[in-house]
């Protein structure tokens, strides 16, 4: 799909996201679908993943979908398709809810789609959603993918920050294909209140565009990472002895996405990510993972990673945890790479990236380390713009209020 109609496509997703939520919710009792999060699939221009929450009284878990981006559509028409899932009773923190997931594969790329969700009865379907899928095409225009980090957040106050920092990406942006979230999305995982505020305050956004989330320590404590995983329905092909949805990868146009967890399972974790980089036939790879070996700070711990990125000379590495912004000179074996460090030439060395943060806490900025081509802390959330076209790769790191603090290239000139 070309950029003019992803940009159509967003701009009704913004007249109807809120819909989604602010519907669901009557004197403070759930009665339709809320809390909703689409995922892509491992292959990520043909699958779309839906996960929703609802009271007890919903039972049934079905999404119905049809081409084109109008949201007054026919349901009865036989071009509608209805797809039903499955659905878990789960607690956070005492607080009984039904988790709804279903799947749709086979989707054609760059289409457009209305879908609503819902169990079936008339008072329990949502409003039309507009989603989309994407896959190059002639204009060889490549996609874009916002990155962002640590929403963490306590209030609801906290999280209308998080929401203000989407808003402001996709003024910027906004034919992005997904979002990439390096972890803690949350500050207290078993609080239902404020997995709720997440959700609310990113409803516009979340209703169409996916959302890819990697786990934190704020996502996984203490080898439990209940909500989490079940408020996500990621691609089931992570590391063997990681807990599920912990651990993936997926496909996106040229591109291979690989989403480590830093808070467990380290080596189970070395040997999967071994295979997934060896059997990668993509151009690009781009890895995402929550305590990172380059950020304000190193995190010693997973150094066996770090061989492997190198041998496979891995583009670039998204990291969080340290809310300040820092980006490293490209790097092979622990030591900085000869060359052009904002304009990469084959895969001199991996460039690793921490975004700030994008909600409330902002730390003080940490010492500067060898590695560090830019660092610092300027107060203000951040969001990062990444373009992929062919054979360049280009980043860009703002702030909520549109400034542009850092940019960078990377180019592949050989095969």
């Amino acid at each position: 799909m070309r950029r003019e109609g992803l940009m159509l496509a967003v701009c009704a997703v913004l007249i109807v996201g809120v819909f989604l939520w602010l519907n669901s919710w009557k004197n403070g009792t759930a009665v339709k679908p809320h809390s909703l999060v689409i995922n892509v699939g491992e292959e990520a221009d043909t699958v779309r993943t839906f996960t929703w929450q609802s009271g007890g009284k919903l039972n049934r878990s079905l999404v119905q979908y049809i081409e084109g981006n109008s949201r007054d559509v026919d349901w009865s028409s036989a071009q509608a398709r209805t797809i039903e899932g499955t659905s878990n009773r789960i607690k956070i923190d005492g607080d009984a809810r039904t988790v709804h997931k279903v799947t749709i594969t086979g989707l054609q790329r760059s289409q457009t789609y209305a879908y609503r969700i819902g169990d079936g009865t008339k008072k329990g379907w949502s409003a039309t959603g507009i989603f989309y899928t994407y896959s190059p095409d002639d204009s060889g225009d490549g996609f874009t993918f916002i990155n962002v980090t640590d929403s963490q957040g306590k209030t609801e106050a906290d999280f209308k920050l998080w929401g203000d920092t989407l808003k402001q990406a996709f003024s910027y942006v906004p034919e992005a294909a997904f979002i990439v979230h390096n972890g803690d999305l949350t500050e207290n995982p078993k609080d239902s209140k404020v997995w709720d505020a997440f959700f609310r305050e990113a409803a516009l956004w979340l209703s169409s565009v996916p959302l890819m989330p990697v786990t934190g320590n704020h996502e996984e404590v203490e080898d439990d990472a209940e909500p989490f995983v079940s408020l996500f329905n990621v691609p089931k092909n992570g590391a063997k002895g990681s807990i599920n949805g912990t651990t993936y990868y997926f496909d996106y146009d040229n591109a291979r996405f690989i989403m480590l967890n830093t808070e467990s399972n380290i080596s189970g974790q070395t040997k999967w990510l071994e295979d997934v980089l060896a059997k990668n036939t993509r151009k690009w790879v781009i890895i995402s993972l929550h305590r990172g070996p380059y950020g304000g700070n190193q995190n010693k711990n997973i150094g066996d990673w770090v061989e492997l990125f190198d041998r496979y000379e891995v583009d670039l590495v998204l990291q969080g945890h340290n809310h300040e912004y820092a980006r490293s000179y490209p790097l092979r074996a622990g030591k900085i790479a000869p060359g052009n460090d904002s304009h990469v030439l084959d895969r001199a060395g991996t460039v690793y990236v921490v975004t700030n943060a994008a909600g409330q806490k902002l730390n003080e900025k940490k010492k500067d380390q060898f590695y560090h081509k830019a660092h610092l802390q300027n107060g203000k959330r951040m969001f990062a713009a990444i373009r992929i076209s062919g054979n360049i790769l280009r980043y860009e790191a703002y702030d909520t209020d549109g400034k542009l603090w850092d940019e960078f290239v990377l180019e592949h000139t050989l095969p």
